[in-house]
């Protein structure tokens, strides 16, 4: 059988072919290439070298087209899980888990690599080079290569056995979310929500075949609006449980998977000498230590609570006020909030949508891109896509006259692709045997659809969310490193979100949202009285808004701290860690933990603080940038230099202080968010 993923990519920029490549074809793939890699690490084993050029760059380029496959595939099972993907993902990460345990326990490749290491000062490295080295090297110890035979071989099945657990923990996310619908079928019921999304949910019951009611799911476009503007409290309440207990005491309960999760982590991290899984994934972090994460978490939370009780008191006022609600709960408060915020503000978020309209906002971002960095993003059509969805882009630099990258872009959600919002690197930037090659980036979100009468209109978080991922985009592609491991995104995990959450501040400012906001009927520019509200509503009720992320971090840090026997109680052991963050009653039956992705099958264990600790660095930065004007081009250049090209080349720190020249004030949050 001709198999597309063990040819040279023949599309434009050698772009992966997405419409070539069916479900059949990545085991045999994987085999084929794993079988030619392992024959290739043979020859390199034997090879007495232990130079970088050979122990490094050699090592990288023999297991490349299996990096490949595995890219492709993660892919398009986050983004495109058909039923034959979803079969074969059990035994694609078994055995790429496995793989990548033959290379970082196998003891004569860390000989090589270790020899290396230790002679890394005699070899004239470049600070690049020598980064990837100390990089590799940690990484192999790290992994387990120190182990005596006996504990390798429990790192494998530590390694396996977690694999397998996390893949199973996101399925049953994905399952449980698209299993659920829920049906209104009098009218009444649908009172306060906004025309658009009884459309919405009208076209949903009819494609469900409940033609003449209004079907709700769990995507973000149809549950957030649904808890804020519905007026029935008890709908509210039935899909705000519903969301809040997915893969909770159901038939893709993920309570066992969460608890052998943190215990294989833990038993991991002990392995390697480490307290706590915590400890362990600290070290490789800028914070350094669970200690200084919880200073820092309860130095934010003792500055948010005395705001986040009065608003939590309005709110509560409020609900007694209008409907005589003695007990606020928490599927009341996006509801009251909204009320609020017309109240006090004059301003509904409803307002704007007319004025945000995808395909504007999307030109807008790429407007902002050509300001601060010359970039242009032209549409093309001849490179291979996985759903019609998609939209691609090349994306070039103006002033140097050069291609910078491929763009992908998927917004819109289907019961393939799974919950949030994310980044993907599908190719990174670097070199490839040999040739430093320019990378392919794609964003992926689940924002609001079009209906029959309107296009996609965002909401404003939706808008923020556009422009956040947009950040982790020109991360990837503005990347200018040679060692594709260094590359892009390639940094501490608290560092990562620096260049995405900067990007939010400019939709709160008049100079960018002139740039798109224009309503999609009338093409009127949004007006300035609506753009000061929205500036004003940036800092409305963020006392409660940071205690909401502080308990994300609470919990998760909790998890990782704590031992695996203590979290016997999955509800009872996040009510104990939250209340310090929660001004809000439990609602019993619900667990939002067994639905935590972030943190059981994302990148984020002992690291959802990082969205907390990256807001103190963008908030400094764009402080930065508006001391000279935000699309002033020197400070975009510098920002440009030191953050987005740099990569993980050097310690985030000396690159921020190169930008800022000076350590982030964590003052500028705080002033920020209307809390100092």
């Amino acid at each position: 059988m001709q198999n597309p993923l063990l040819e040279t990519p023949h599309a434009i920029h050698g772009a992966y072919p997405f419409d070539q490549v069916k479900p059949e074809h990545f085991l045999p793939a994987l085999e084929a290439a794993m079988e030619t890699a392992k024959k290739n690490l043979n020859e390199y084993k034997n090879n007495k070298g232990i130079d970088f050029q050979h122990v490094i760059v050699e090592k990288s380029d023999i297991t490349e087209k299996v990096d490949y496959i595995a890219g492709m595939f993660f892919n398009l099972h986050s983004a495109e899980c058909s039923e034959e993907l979803e079969k074969i993902s059990p035994q694609m990460t078994e055995t790429l888990t496995r793989f990548g345990n033959d290379i970082s326990l196998d003891p004569i490749i860390f000989a090589k690599v270790k020899a290396c290491y230790d002679n890394r000062f005699g070899q004239g490295l470049n600070p690049e080079e020598m980064m990837i080295i100390e990089k590799t090297y940690k990484s192999f110890v790290r992994n387990g290569a120190l182990l005596a035979e006996s504990e390798k071989d429990k790192m494998r099945e530590l390694d396996e056995n977690l694999a397998k657990l996390t893949l199973s923990f996101s399925q049953n996310v994905l399952k449980a979310t698209n299993d659920y619908l829920l049906e209104v079928t009098n009218k009444a019921d649908l009172e306060g929500l906004p025309d658009s999304v009884i459309e919405a949910s009208a076209e949903l019951a009819l494609k469900k075949g409940k033609e003449g009611s209004w079907c709700f799911s769990l995507d973000a476009p149809m549950i957030v609006p649904f808890l804020t503007y519905a007026k029935n409290r008890e709908l509210r309440k039935k899909i705000f449980i519903a969301n809040s207990s997915k893969a909770f005491n159901d038939k893709y309960d993920n309570q066992d998977n969460l608890k052998q999760i943190l215990k294989l982590r833990t038993e991991r991290a002990k392995i390697l000498g480490f307290n706590t899984h915590a400890d362990y994934v600290l070290e490789e972090r800028m914070a350094m230590s669970p200690k200084k994460v919880m200073v820092f978490l309860d130095e934010l939370c003792l500055k948010a609570k005395p705001h986040a009780e009065k608003e939590f008191n309005k709110l509560k006022n409020l609900a007694k006020e209008l409907d005589g609600i003695d007990e606020i709960q928490r599927y009341d408060s996006a509801y009251y909030s909204e009320i609020l915020k017309i109240r006090e503000l004059d301003f509904d978020d409803e307002m704007l949508r007319p004025f945000f309209k995808l395909e504007n906002v999307v030109d807008g971002v790429f407007k902002v891109a050509r300001k601060l960095y010359g970039l242009n993003f032209k549409e093309v059509f001849n490179v291979p896509k996985y759903h019609d969805d998609v939209r691609t882009f090349e994306v070039f630099d103006e002033e140097a006259n050069s291609f910078v990258g491929l763009f992908y872009t998927d917004f819109f959600p289907r019961t393939t692709k799974r919950g949030g919002a994310w980044m993907s690197g599908i190719k990174e930037q670097g070199m490839y045997q040999g040739k430093i090659e320019r990378p392919h980036i794609m964003i992926v979100c689940n924002f609001t659809k079009p209906t029959n009468t309107k296009p996609s209109l965002l909401s404003l978080d939706e808008v923020s969310t556009l422009y956040h991922e947009f950040g982790h985009a020109l991360h990837g592609l503005l990347s200018k490193c040679k060692y594709r491991e260094l590359s892009g995104t390639n940094v501490f995990w608290d560092f990562v979100e620096l260049p995405s959450q900067i990007m939010e501040n400019w939709v709160l400012e008049k100079e960018c949202l002139d740039l798109f906001a224009f309503h999609y009927e009338t093409g009127e520019k949004i007006s300035d009285d609506l753009i000061k509200k929205i500036k004003a509503s940036g800092k409305f009720l963020e006392g409660l808004g940071t205690l909401r992320q502080l308990s994300f971090s609470f919990l998760d840090m909790a998890y990782h701290m704590s031992d695996p026997a203590l979290v016997a109680d999955i509800p009872a052991f996040e009510s104990k860690v939250s209340d310090k963050a929660n001004l809000f009653p439990k609602i019993s039956g619900t667990s939002m933990s067994t639905a935590f992705s972030h943190i059981f099958s994302g990148g984020y264990s002992a690291g959802y603080y990082s969205y907390k600790w990256a807001e103190v660095l963008d908030a400094d930065a764009f402080e930065f940038f508006q001391t000279s004007g935000i699309f002033n081009r020197a400070v975009a250049n510098k920002f440009r230099e030191f953050i987005l090209e740099k990569g993980g080349t050097q310690h985030p720190m000396e690159l921020y202080k190169q930008f800022r020249g000076q350590e982030p004030d964590v003052a500028a949050l705080l002033r920020r968010a209307g809390l100092h």
